[in-house]
């Protein structure tokens, strides 16, 4: 199966000087953990869940002037939608990752895959062996 088969298309990403509230809004909006964040038409980082709570709540940070910027993980993981989903699995597992962005062609951002479609599109063995991977930093 190619990735395209298993992604959620249509994804959003936000610009880099998107409040951090925006940000916020939109992923309770979309029910999303994650949103990536784009510059002059590339992908530069991502901003998930933990990302807020870890980098602007828990440290004590004035939400209210924080952007998409000032908590993102910076650099950007990616696979395309003509991969197999066995690799973009892999490359997950090897990064430690549990989101996604899938590019096209074109370079453009068309869709993520996440744990959620994996478990939906790959073998039960499969999604089980990615979810030990990405969280095995929590073992213990």
């Amino acid at each position: 199966m190619k990735v395209s088969g298993a992604m959620h298309k249509n994804a959003e990403w936000v610009p880099p000087e998107t409040p951090l509230a925006e940000v916020a809004k939109k992923m309770k909006e979309h029910d999303i953990g994650s949103l990536p964040v784009g510059e002059n038409d590339r992908l530069i980082g991502m901003v998930t869940d933990r990302d807020i709570t870890c980098r602007a709540v828990a440290d004590g940070r004035d939400i209210a002037k924080l952007t998409a910027r000032d908590v993102m993980s910076k650099g950007i993981v990616y696979c395309t939608d003509t991969e197999d989903l066995d690799d973009a699995i892999h490359l997950m597992e090897s990064k430690k990752i549990r989101r996604l962005p899938v590019i096209n062609e074109k370079k453009r951002m068309v869709g993520m895959l996440s744990l959620g479609d994996i478990s939906h599109a790959a073998s039960r063995e499969m999604s089980g062996e990615v979810m030990a991977a990405v969280s095995a930093h929590h073992a213990r």
